[in-house]
């Protein structure tokens, strides 16, 4: 949800994660190049820089609840040049993936494949921290809340 300026306004992001065990790529409708790094590594105020494609994007997150299921979420639209800018202050471990969007039973998860190193992860945002969602055969083992497989964290 976006306000005037632009911004998106305040908004708590719940998601959940997992490991991916087989093919994904063929159920894919789209993949996206990103590149992203961390201003700020806290926990309590995560500030990411990332390039998707070719479009910038700054965004902030709050410390996440004991199950790592739910936290504030903030991200505004910069240019690609603004964010080029940026990720020369960023914290050394730049992050460079492929995003493939695969929807599944009325839902899309988010798979990302990790060009720097061998992981793939599937994520999944959900209206709740309790909604219901069909996992699809190459979903592995849930890591949520595992401060390994937090970005900010690689």
């Amino acid at each position: 949800i976006y306000n005037i300026f632009g911004a998106i306004m305040k908004h708590i992001e719940t998601e959940r994660k997992f490991l991916v065990t087989c093919d994904y790529k063929t159920a894919a409708k789209s993949a996206h190049h990103i590149v992203q790094g961390y201003l700020s590594r806290d926990p309590a105020r995560t500030v990411r820089i990332r390039i998707r494609d070719n479009e910038g994007f700054i965004t902030i997150k709050g410390q996440g609840t004991d199950d790592g299921v739910s936290r504030f979420e903030w991200e505004k639209a910069i240019t690609a040049e603004e964010a080029k800018e940026l990720l020369d202050l960023c914290l050394p471990g730049i992050i460079d993936k492929t995003r493939y969007l695969v929807d599944f039973a009325g839902h899309t998860f988010e798979v990302d494949e990790f060009h720097n190193r061998d992981l793939t992860l599937a994520e999944i945002e959900l209206e709740s921290p309790d909604e219901p969602f069909d996992k699809p055969e190459w979903l592995g083992q849930e890591v949520t809340g595992d401060p390994k497989y937090y970005n900010s964290n690689m």
